[in-house]
């Protein structure tokens, strides 16, 4: 299904185990043109902390309800790596961001997203 970047900013974000904040904006790759991050501003649980979430972690958006879940825990989203999301994403972010959720990196294979393909093949 296609679907506007613009219709899924603001949609809520469900961890598995609750809310965690909403979608806000979207890091491109601007040379294979396929979003690499959503920004997703937690203000309500953890005011003032922004997170990159990868479109591994993305799971099936419920459109109707406005919720786009994802496949991590709370107890993750709140430990995982700070970013300053004014600042371009540096590899060495992105190493330590995927490594921290056991992702691999999409950059390490001929696939847009390393050996695959998409990111829902792993």
């Amino acid at each position: 299904m296609l679907c506007s970047v613009r219709s899924l900013e603001g949609r809520h974000i469900e961890a598995t185990d609750g809310a965690i904040g909403r979608l806000t904006d979207f890091y491109f790759d601007d040379e294979a043109w396929v979003v690499r991050y959503a920004v997703a501003d937690l203000h309500a649980w953890l005011p003032g902390r922004k997170v990159l979430l990868s479109p591994y972690m993305f799971a099936e958006p419920v459109f109707g309800a406005g919720k786009f879940p994802v496949s991590v825990t709370k107890s993750q989203i709140r430990h995982s790596p700070d970013v300053d999301t004014d600042k371009p994403v540096s590899r060495q972010y992105e190493e330590s961001c995927l490594g921290y959720y056991g992702y691999p990196v999409y950059w390490a294979g001929s696939g847009l997203w390393g050996q695959y393909g998409f990111p829902g093949t792993i």
